[in-house]
């Protein structure tokens, strides 16, 4: 089996949320989720601060961003493997991307507003 490396923000509330719900989901553990702020990220060929910026994986060697890393995310998980298989084709995952794209210009507003939340 292939583990699939995701790297996120652990200092942001949405990533976190959202790992801690892919891990419940991951009972075959195929996904390793890495902290790019806390982790010794010399095995990435990605810097810190675009690891922080948008969403990446690596999937069998491949550096993914933005949406394509999640549907890799998707994939690795029995319960949503179809739909990550879906989003691979290139009229979906530009959806995704646009969508992903809008996210990422209101992701420091959510932020905000779930730290003040306290969720």
């Amino acid at each position: 089996m292939t583990v699939l490396t995701v790297w996120h923000d652990g200092d942001c509330p949405l990533c976190v949320q959202e790992v801690a719900f892919m891990r419940r989901l991951d009972k075959a553990r195929a996904i390793r989720f890495v902290d790019a702020r806390r982790s010794h990220l010399s095995s990435c060929p990605a810097n810190r601060d675009e690891l922080l910026a948008r969403f990446h994986a690596c999937e069998e060697g491949r550096l993914l961003s933005g949406a394509a890393a999640f549907a890799a995310m998707w994939r690795a998980v029995p319960l949503l493997r179809p739909v990550g298989l879906v989003a691979r084709h290139g009229a979906v995952l530009a959806v995704l991307e646009r969508l992903y794209s809008l996210f990422l210009r209101v992701r420091p507003s959510l932020q905000r507003l779930v730290r003040k939340m306290g969720w």
